[in-house]
């Protein structure tokens, strides 16, 4: 059974930067794509960024609020994916999730329905 463990959140000032990492304990980790996802107070869970296994190229996809300014990554030797956070902004404040889609296909998903693994969730805080 797969298990995600996020860690890097925390307090930002908009114009810095911030790095979350995700540590997966699977061993087939490299099969899989993986995604961050988020969730601000009183919103629902949204997409944020996914990368897909290494087979498939390690394609990208970002939400369209995050692009120019969120890179997502992956180090499939230490089992882990990493998302840099360059100028934030107080809108991108909420508990960020990293997820695996185990029994996805090819190319990435930014629905939460297909990513069956999930971290316990790590606060980005973003002040102006």
């Amino acid at each position: 059974q797969e298990q995600l463990v996020e860690s890097g959140g925390g307090l930002v000032q908009t114009g810095g930067s911030l790095r979350l990492s995700c540590a997966a304990s699977g061993y087939t980790f490299s099969s899989y794509n993986m995604g961050w996802f988020r969730q601000a107070p009183g919103k629902e869970r949204e997409f944020v960024a996914a990368i897909s296994w290494t087979g498939g190229g390690d394609t990208t996809n970002y939400a369209d609020a995050v692009k120019g300014r969120f890179t997502i990554s992956r180090d499939n030797a230490k089992k882990s994916i990493y998302l840099q956070i360059n100028n934030p902004k107080p809108e991108d404040t909420a508990v960020y999730y990293c997820a695996a889609d185990t029994l996805g296909g090819v190319e990435t998903s930014t629905d939460q329905r297909h990513y069956d693994y999930w971290g316990q969730g790590t606060q980005v805080t973003v002040s102006s």
